[in-house]
């Protein structure tokens, strides 16, 4: 292991017992702020020293093995105990490198989710409400709330526009890999002859901002329409201008609400997607940035990549990003995730560590 990492995980060892004495001391107690921002500093680095006090001893544990080959009673145990220790220490230091790569600050926030049809009419919009659903199913699985914001209903069903906020720790370093183009090739329901076809939705995965202020909205910058609410409702939902339309003129971004029953509430779920979306820009302008230095696809930002194909009749799901084909279909689409997601985590991982690898080569 390198001086330069021993040395971080030298003061991080320390961080960890000053922050222990800080969350020990009564006037910390009296401040919620600072308790919650110390707990959640200390649930960051305490994963980081444990792997660390693992490797320091096995070290220690290497180095007596060692000392004892020159006793011939102890050489047989010394010799097991060193070919346990040299082949443990390469895990765990893969682990601290693990455990070290710089976090994605957002990677704990909610998610605000916008999924799109594309080609395809009426069957990307009733694929549209499947990736939907299957993204519903996956978020009540890890017990996070589902808040539809807003909705743009086709006449077959599934939509031509839907936005819903999942609320969730952790949510978006979960599906943040779920951005670009999903493609389906399937017997669509309005197809008489049972020709296969292919349509295409895009998804956008946006890490919600903490607060509207979080993203400097300028009132002088935000152009608010009202309209009358189209589709499904109430009696008084369809007859006042209850819809709200927001536009942000410094960028171009709109959002609008019209599934609130009254304005107030449809402005204020507009102005939490409008926040969102702006946020989204910045942090795709920086991500393709990095990206145009590197080869990797996972986590380029990209919307008009085509990331995965939905195949029905040959029952498999294919992320192209990571050439990964899954005959699981159906339970994929009943939410069941976890491979995928996994599988994309583990590759931008391998990705990072690889650079980290360059960099320390550089």
């Amino acid at each position: 292991m390198k001086d330069s990492i021993r040395q971080k995980l030298a003061l991080l060892t320390d961080r960890l017992g000053e922050i222990d004495l800080l969350l020990s001391a009564p006037e910390t107690a009296g401040d919620m702020d600072q308790f919650r921002r110390l707990t959640r500093e200390r649930s960051e680095v305490e994963p980081v020293v444990l792997n660390y006090q693992a490797f320091c001893q096995c070290e220690q544990d290497l180095a007596a093995a060692e000392g004892l080959r020159g006793d011939p009673e102890m050489r047989d145990f010394a010799e097991e105990e060193i070919a346990a220790c040299k082949a443990r220490l390469p895990a765990l230091e893969l682990e601290l490198q693990k455990l070290l790569l710089p976090r994605d600050p957002n990677d704990e926030r909610s998610v605000l989710l916008e999924i799109r049809a594309g080609t395809g009419g009426d069957e990307s919009a009733l694929f549209a409400g499947d990736l939907f659903r299957m993204y519903s199913r996956y978020a009540e699985g890890q017990r996070w709330p589902v808040e539809v914001l807003s909705a743009n209903e086709s006449e077959l069903g599934g939509y031509r526009e839907i936005i819903c906020r999942i609320d969730g720790a952790g949510a978006y370093s979960r599906l943040k890999f779920e951005s670009g183009g999903h493609r389906v090739q399937r017997v669509p329901e309005t197809e008489t002859q049972g020709r296969i076809h292919t349509s295409a939705c895009t998804v956008a995965v946006m890490p919600e901002a903490d607060e509207v202020a979080d993203v400097n909205l300028n009132p002088a910058d935000l152009k608010i329409d009202t309209f009358r609410a189209s589709g499904a409702g109430g009696q008084h939902i369809n007859k006042t201008d209850s819809a709200v339309r927001i536009t942000h003129l410094p960028t171009g971004l709109v959002a609008e609400c019209q599934d609130g029953r009254s304005q107030h509430a449809n402005k204020a779920s507009a102005l939490r997607v409008l926040a969102a979306r702006i946020k989204d820009q910045q942090l795709r302008a920086q991500q393709s940035a990095i990206a145009s230095t590197r080869k990797s696809l996972i986590g380029s930002g990209d919307r008009s990549e085509r990331i995965r194909t939905y195949n029905f009749p040959q029952g498999r799901v294919t992320d192209h990003r990571i050439n990964l084909t899954l005959y699981k279909i159906a339970a994929i689409m009943e939410g069941d995730l976890a491979e995928l997601l996994d599988a994309l985590a583990a590759e931008y991982q391998a990705d990072q560590l690889a650079e980290l690898a360059e960099q320390g080569g550089a």
